[in-house]
């Protein structure tokens, strides 16, 4: 494929890619996006009434959301 690259061992396993930026550089930012995702998954996560709560008594929020 054009503009892609792998890096291979001795045994022509995939190591690594190398991408061109230039051609997929839209592509890379979705994947970067996922990799984002997958590496947060198991964090805690809080609602929004509880993020929204601790933005107004931090002074960053005022008013009805």
């Amino acid at each position: 494929m054009r503009g892609i690259n792998y890096l291979t061992d001795a045994d022509n396993n995939k190591l690594a890619v190398q991408i061109d930026l230039k051609l997929y550089g839209e592509l890379w930012q979705d994947f970067y996006d996922r990799l984002l995702v997958e590496a947060r998954k198991n964090e805690k996560s809080d609602s929004l009434e509880s993020f929204v709560n601790e933005l107004k008594k931090d002074g960053l929020l005022n008013g009805e959301v």
